[in-house]
Order: structure tokens, then sequence, then C-alpha cells
């Protein structure tokens, strides 16, 4: 098994930190280099009217992406930066679906998912992002809670 390619899909959350915490172990180990993607919300996908958007959407779009941009330089030291060879992107539309297309494009090795662990109810009402990118993904998917066990080096 190579590992040359780690994807970490993040939201920003606990869950996110601990999955980049695995894949910093892992491509320690293996020599990899980690993609960090954060998918932000097509913005028209939830417009209820059109003239609440048309002026201002631009510059909202350009606002969001730009705070998830600064948010993606801010998790990683720059030395931690240069160690994993970090490509950072921030891609807009359905989460699990950019996903998916971002580790195809790239030749992804192995995606590092954080994963909420929301009950059966929320689950059911809201999905999972991680369980649809397990279903679709095109090479392995190891999913990270933030209460599991630490990445511990032997």
């Amino acid at each position: 098994m190579t590992l040359k390619t780690i994807l970490v899909p993040t939201d920003f959350s606990e869950a996110s930190e601990a999955a980049l915490e695995y894949a910093q172990g892992l491509a320690a180990a293996f020599g990899a280099s980690i993609h960090i993607v954060h998918v932000t919300e097509d913005l028209l996908a939830h417009a209820w009217s059109a003239e609440v958007y048309v002026a201002s959407m631009p510059n909202l779009r350009e606002e969001i992406d730009k705070e998830a941009r600064d948010r993606l330089a801010a998790m990683m030291s720059d030395d931690a930066r240069v160690r994993f060879n970090v490509t950072s992107a921030v891609v807009a539309g359905n989460p699990f679906l950019e996903i998916v297309r971002y580790a195809k494009a790239n030749r992804i090795d192995l995606i590092v998912i954080g994963t909420h662990g929301r009950g059966p109810i929320a689950h059911m009402l809201l999905g999972s992002v991680a369980e649809k990118v397990v279903r679709k993904s095109p090479c392995p998917v190891l999913t990270v809670r933030s209460a599991q066990h630490e990445f511990v080096m032997p």
C-alpha cells in the first residue's frame, strides 16, 4: 500500500481538528502530503428570494471564501505546512459531492474525515457528510471522532 496524498476535509470543528492530527501522524509515517479542503455551501441553493442576494452575492461569496482561507492557513504552522507539503483549497457546493470530486481530481490515496457522532434522530434529519463520503469515495476513508483515543506514535 502506498500512501502519498491524504485529504482532510474540514468544517473547522473539533472533529476536523482531530482528523487533521491523525492525518499528520499518517503523513509523517508514510511520507505523504496533505490536502486540506473546506467546502462552502452554495448560497444560491439557499436563497429564498432573488432580490436579497443579487446585490450582495459577489461580496458575500468573497468574504466567506476569504474567511475560510484565513482559517485554513491558521490550522497548521508554517513548518508543518512545509513538512507535509500542504495544499489548501476552498470550494463551493455540496460538501460530500465536492469532497469526492476533489479526491478523484487530485488522486487522493486516503481521506481522513472528522465525524460529529450525532444521535440517530439528528443523523436521520441532517444526514452525514462523512457517511456519504465513505459510500462514494474513490479511495479508503478513515473517520475520526474528536472523543476517540489520541493518535500515539510507538
